[in-house]
């Protein structure tokens, strides 16, 4: 049986009204129910406005996007956004509050938190969550001396607060060094594994932050798919050499990717 689907995106152009600049240029993309996807291509090519086009954050120009089952224009967003999560480096959080308080937020989908609006159930879903996420060590900890290793993943379960069926993962790697990057792939593998549900759409621009629960994947360059399907088929040195403009020499180790120039 077919998993429902979550996202599907029908000739999508993104273009910039006050120059006429194309963003996106007949994007086609159907995402199902359970899949994890890694959306990959140069600075420029246009994740970030594909994903926010999926997070209901941006409209389409022409074509038409449909998320969750509603279409974009024919929707009140602020209930479908309420249904998605979104984690970004760039998430303003609070300096002062603990990471607790940081997921706290992630009921309410506010900046600050809002106290009253938080019961005893709300709290213990977010210690659950930190723990869930392997930060339970540090729930008390207040977010301005949290490592960016911990602040990642703190986010994930901020967005994971109101149980959405699709999470975005907007370059949540960015900047971290190499033992923190391992425990988020640890974790985004986790998710994947302990919520057979969940889709996961994820930006990224090494394969060496991909976890090996990685389903699907999408090539972008220049505002247009170049590539999209099982991520076996997509994740090629043929395909990315494409997507890339220079060549790509691509391996798989322990269901793990990586990639170097092919150039001697």
């Amino acid at each position: 049986m077919d998993r429902p689907v979550v996202v599907q995106l029908d000739d999508v152009g993104v273009r910039r009204y006050t120059t006429g600049q194309v963003i996106l240029d007949e994007v086609s993309l159907t995402v199902r129910g359970g899949e994890h996807w890694a959306l990959l291509g140069a600075n420029g090519a246009g994740k970030t406005s594909l994903l926010r086009l999926v997070g209901a954050v941006s409209h389409p120009t022409t074509g038409s996007a449909t998320i969750l089952g509603h279409r974009l224009g024919r929707v009140d967003v602020r209930e479908l956004r309420a249904r998605l999560g979104h984690v970004s480096p760039a998430q303003r959080v609070p300096e002062r509050e603990t990471a607790h308080t940081v997921v706290l937020t992630g009921a309410s989908g506010t900046v600050q938190p809002l106290w009253r609006a938080y019961d005893d159930a709300t709290r213990e879903r977010a210690r659950e969550l930190l723990a869930e996420l392997d930060c339970k060590g540090f729930a008390d900890r207040p977010w301005a001396v949290c490592s960016g290793g911990q602040r990642a993943r703190v986010l994930i379960a901020r967005a994971l607060m109101p149980d959405p069926s699709l999470l975005l993962l907007d370059e949540p790697f960015n900047a971290l060094d190499l033992p923190s990057r391992e425990d988020l792939v640890d974790a985004i593998a986790r998710l994947a594994a302990n919520r057979p549900e969940l889709t996961t759409i994820m930006v990224t621009h090494h394969l060496e932050e991909l976890p090996p629960t990685t389903s699907h994947a999408v090539l972008l360059r220049d505002g247009r798919v170049i590539a999209d399907g099982a991520a076996d088929e997509v994740l090629t040195g043929e395909r990315l050499t494409a997507c890339f403009g220079r060549p790509v020499e691509v391996s798989r180790q322990h269901g793990r990717w990586y990639a170097r120039s092919g150039r001697p």
